[in-house]
């Protein structure tokens, strides 16, 4: 069963993300802020993170690029930030995916999976999860 780290600080949003992912087989760790989701990936080491930006203690740009220290587990970032200059920011840290808010529940999943899928085979440069 596949890890997912959800990094949401809007509760509505994480509930409903955590639903998604549960009934969809994956185990998820949440988190509302990004010191909570460092800790939690360090301890968890999740398959795939969904990162919401606009958090309380940081920007989540920054928790990307901490991740991205030490992991290539792939991150989806979910934003109401629609700027083209802020979705370029977000993959320069290293982000692999971008899905704006609102989202589309059925593009989410699928995006997941194929996420899931491609680090499951193998298909990242490092394999380090």
């Amino acid at each position: 069963m596949p890890i997912v780290l959800i990094v949401e600080d809007d509760p509505g949003i994480q509930d409903v993300l955590r639903f998604l992912a549960e009934a969809n087989g994956m185990r998820v760790v949440a988190a509302n802020t990004c010191d909570l989701a460092i800790r939690e990936a360090e301890s968890h080491r999740p398959d795939l993170a969904v990162v919401d930006l606009g958090l309380p203690d940081r920007d989540g740009i920054q928790l990307i690029r901490s991740i991205r220290t030490w992991s290539q587990l792939p991150i989806i970032v979910l934003s109401a930030r629609t700027l083209e200059s802020q979705r370029r920011a977000a993959f320069d840290a290293g982000a692999d995916d971008y899905v704006e808010k609102p989202f589309s529940v059925p593009d989410l999943l699928t995006r997941m999976r194929a996420l899931l899928y491609r680090s499951a085979s193998g298909d990242r440069p490092d394999g380090i999860r």
